[in-house]
């Protein structure tokens, strides 16, 4: 297969994982969340807090009092058997204030498969 068409469609399934942990995070899907997290996986909150994978599944599962949670201007870059996912995010506050923000995620292919292993998140 050539090299293009390899991270053609990497790209492909960054992009369904990428949607896929955003969609998680508006609904708190731990169960999906479980899924695609590395073991070793570890967020920077917003707040400056680093939480482990355990940790992460905890705040997720609790309701999010954000709505309308978009990516935008998503940038994947693919190097070899780890991929950087670049992003900026757009939501709505409880009080219906526009809120904004920007995400790295960092993901790694082990056994053949892409999981998250890093989250950093900034809030605007």
């Amino acid at each position: 297969m050539p090299t293009e068409t390899v991270v053609h469609t990497d790209v492909e399934t960054l992009e369904r994982l990428n949607r896929d942990y955003i969609r998680s995070v508006q609904t708190s899907d731990v169960r999906r969340f479980d899924e695609i997290l590395a073991e070793d996986f570890l967020c920077s909150n917003p707040d400056g807090s680093l939480v482990d994978r355990a940790g992460f599944l905890v705040q997720t599962a609790r309701p999010v009092a954000i709505s309308n949670l978009e990516a935008h201007d998503v940038r994947i870059r693919v190097m070899g058997d780890v991929a950087l996912v670049h992003a900026r995010t757009t939501y709505t506050l409880p009080d219906g204030r526009a809120g904004a923000g920007r995400y790295t995620d960092v993901w790694a292919r082990r056994d053949g498969r892409w999981l998250a292993v890093s989250a950093h998140v900034t809030r605007a």
